[in-house]
């Protein structure tokens, strides 16, 4: 399904040898060219479980990555706090065959949370690929009944449960716990936060009854409607989103100054040699690019885009500006 990655790789081959060997020419001083990589298989961590839709993308990723490299391509999932055990692994890996698939929580919003993050993004982490963005799905089970019939039903359900309702996240600092608590803002509800290790348990959790709403990525949520046992009722995208078209979006619902996405990337610990980081983000956005996985990432509730190590590090910095806001303006403290 892949083979062009041959031909792509023996490209991306050339362009490195030449960027080394121009690197040498113009500094005398400079060190040997870098031996030839891969040496062994590339391991990408995953911050959560497996099934999670952080794990079924960098699965999207990893045959094609392995057929471009020669080597095979492993999915380790290092589970816990919201994905940062993972990228915390990522950013202390030295041997130079690592790299991880992150939520925009892990990037942007852990270090505004958590003063003792044991990683620093910028300074720890290199960016190499956005590779795709999504909505969140407002979602409930349906033995609420009449409460789930749409958004504003809803939401005036939520508002007088109070704190006898919950919701649940993948995590404290994720995008589905700040964009919840935003949420509980904008509309005046009060559920008390729940996290759990990822997106599947948070789905299992409402149910069997222990939460009565969750933000979920539209895959996982989309799922869930099929079986009847959720009710879709509004997406966090200024306006209706392809993933999930039959889905009103909140703000239809009259919930004004709400908008909120989901994105998940590549990065490399910064420890990487830049050679190889460079190969590895042009690879990276090729494949996102590619028709086979664009579709692959729509089915998974993605969006592809396939940026540069550039345009992901813009997106981090606006990002990491925006949540700064939310969580100043809602007061927000990690659990």
């Amino acid at each position: 399904m892949f083979r062009y990655y041959s031909t792509r790789r023996n490209l991306l081959a050339l362009a490195l040898a030449t960027v080394c060997g121009s690197a040498g020419a113009a500094d005398k001083g400079a060190a040997p060219e870098m031996p030839s990589w891969p040496t062994k298989p590339l391991r990408i961590v995953v911050g959560f479980p497996p099934g999670s839709s952080p794990d079924l993308t960098a699965r999207t990723f990893a045959e094609p990555l392995a057929q471009a490299l020669g080597q095979p391509v492993i999915v380790e999932n290092k589970v816990g706090a919201g994905g940062n055990i993972g990228a915390d692994a990522v950013a202390r890996a030295r041997d130079g065959h690592t790299i991880g698939l992150f939520i925009n929580g892990n990037l942007t919003i852990a270090r505004l949370l958590n003063p003792r993050l044991p990683y620093d993004p910028d300074k720890d982490l290199a960016p190499l690929s956005l590779v795709g963005v999504s909505p969140l799905v407002l979602a409930a089970p349906v033995g609420l009944g009449d409460a789930t019939s749409d958004a504003r039903a809803f939401l005036q359900a939520a508002r007088q449960a109070g704190n006898r309702w919950s919701y649940g996240t993948p995590g404290v600092g994720t995008v589905g716990h700040l964009g919840t608590e935003l949420l509980k803002a904008r509309t005046g509800m009060a559920p008390v936060h729940i996290p759990y290790p990822g997106y599947p348990q948070v789905a299992t959790a409402m149910l069997g009854g222990q939460l009565q709403m969750a933000l979920l990525p539209p895959a996982l949520a989309q799922a869930q409607e099929r079986a009847g046992k959720l009710r879709l009722l509004g997406v966090t995208s200024a306006g209706r989103s392809a993933l999930v078209p039959h889905v009103p979006s909140l703000a239809e619902a009259g919930v004004r100054d709400f908008q909120l996405e989901i994105w998940n990337a590549f990065a490399a610990p910064a420890a990487m040699p830049a050679p190889v980081r460079a190969r590895l983000s042009a690879l990276i956005s090729e494949i996102a690019r590619s028709p086979e996985v664009r579709a692959k990432l729509f089915q998974q509730g993605w969006q592809a885009v396939g940026s540069s190590s550039e345009g992901l590090a813009n997106r981090m910095r606006a990002d990491t500006a925006a949540m700064g806001r939310v969580i100043r303006e809602q007061a927000i403290r990690a659990e």
